[in-house]
């Protein structure tokens, strides 16, 4: 299956928080959007990896994307090394994506900002033809995204581009609503975590917002860049 969209993240609910408005916006363009997890997310504080597994099947759902898939690397001790470089590109040549979404650049949570390299550094190595991989029992061609995106996560990180998802927000809000088991609710007797709390499921909302007057739209969602973005002309432009 050929994707025009692969997004990652370190754990099941970090695509949800950084992009899901965006990704729900593209799967009804059309597109073909897939998700890759690299954790089961067992280090979590609240809920259970069959949970979070459960969890992260709903959200595809609500999403409408193709595929998802969970990697399984170890929660808060993956490293950005050949081993987890390959797995990373067999998938990449496996979906052939145009376009790869990963986690922030750099972030609150370990895992964010060394998926983000791993993921980008193996962007760049899939396109490498004497990097010889197998997947499935086939021998794989040598494939490059065109582009690489980073979503934004708990740090306020000054996007370079925005998307309008105003029509949106509600799938997002669902989408992340899935992962119940993480976040606020007045009658739970679990830990409070980060974001575990009420202000924090607020941010989801005050946070698109606040990108979305600056750009003359109700919600929007912000992203960075490893390279120049392109036009055709200033019209492309708003």
């Amino acid at each position: 299956m050929k994707l025009d969209i692969l997004a990652f993240g370190a754990h099941p609910d970090d695509v949800e928080l950084g992009c899901s408005g965006t990704i729900a916006k593209e799967v009804s363009l059309g597109k073909k959007v897939g998700i890759i997890d690299l954790t089961r997310g067992e280090l979590g504080t609240r809920g259970s990896v069959p949970i979070r597994d459960a969890e992260a099947k709903k959200a595809a759902e609500i999403l409408g994307i193709s595929v998802r898939e969970n990697l399984s690397m170890r929660d808060g001790f993956f490293v950005n090394d050949e081993q987890h470089q390959l797995e990373i590109i067999k998938r990449i040549r496996k979906y052939q994506p145009e376009i790869v979404i990963c986690n922030a650049i750099d972030d609150r949570h370990i895992d964010h900002g060394k998926g983000s390299k791993l993921v980008s550094d193996a962007c760049f190595l899939s396109g490498l033809r004497k990097i010889e991989t197998v997947h499935d029992g086939v021998s794989q061609e040598a494939w490059r995204p065109k582009v690489v995106y980073h979503y934004i996560q708990w740090k306020n990180i000054e996007p370079d581009f925005v998307v309008d998802i105003s029509e949106f927000i509600d799938k997002k809000t669902a989408a992340i609503m899935a992962y119940s088991s993480q976040f606020y609710a007045e009658n739970s007797n679990e830990p409070v975590t980060p974001i575990a709390t009420k202000n924090f499921l607020e941010s989801i909302h005050y946070r698109s917002q606040d990108l979305g007057r600056i750009v003359g739209v109700e919600y929007a969602e912000g992203f960075t860049v490893e390279r120049y973005l392109a036009v055709n002309s200033l019209a492309d432009l708003k």
